[in-house]
C-alpha cells in the first residue's frame, strides 16, 4: 500500500509542474509620451485689490506710478485697505479671420 501512496505524490507534483509552466507573464505596458503643448503666452500687470481679494483696477507693467495713484484715491474714499500686486495675465492669440470665397470673387470681377 505504501507504493501506491508514493504514486499519487508524483502524480501531484507533475501536474504542479504543469501549471506553473503553462503561466505566462503580465506583458509591461509601455509608456507613451505626452505631447509637449505650447505655453500660452502672459504679460504682468499691476492689479489694485481690496482686502477682500476683489479687483479694483488693473493697469499695465510700465504704469505702476499710475496703479499707486489708484490706490491712494481708493485708501482716501474708503476705509478698507487695498494693495497693489502683480499678476499675470494670458495674452489672446489674435484670430486671423479669413474671407469667404464668395468676396474673392467678386474682388477679382470688380478689379476686371
Amino acid at each position: 500500500m505504501a507504493k501506491k501512496a508514493t504514486k499519487k505524490t508524483t502524480t501531484k507534483k507533475k501536474a504542479t509542474a504543469k501549471k506553473t509552466t503553462t503561466k505566462k507573464k503580465a506583458a509591461k505596458r509601455k509608456s507613451r509620451s505626452k505631447k509637449a503643448t505650447a505655453e500660452a503666452r502672459k504679460r504682468m500687470v499691476w492689479g489694485v485689490f481690496s482686502s477682500s481679494m476683489k479687483e479694483e483696477a488693473r493697469f499695465p507693467y510700465d504704469q505702476r506710478k499710475e496703479a499707486e495713484k489708484k490706490l491712494e484715491q481708493l485708501s482716501a474714499k474708503s476705509k478698507k485697505p487695498f494693495f497693489i500686486q502683480p499678476m499675470k495675465e494670458v495674452i489672446d492669440a489674435p484670430v486671423v479671420k479669413k474671407a469667404p470665397a464668395a468676396t474673392k470673387k467678386k474682388a477679382a470681377d470688380e478689379e476686371e
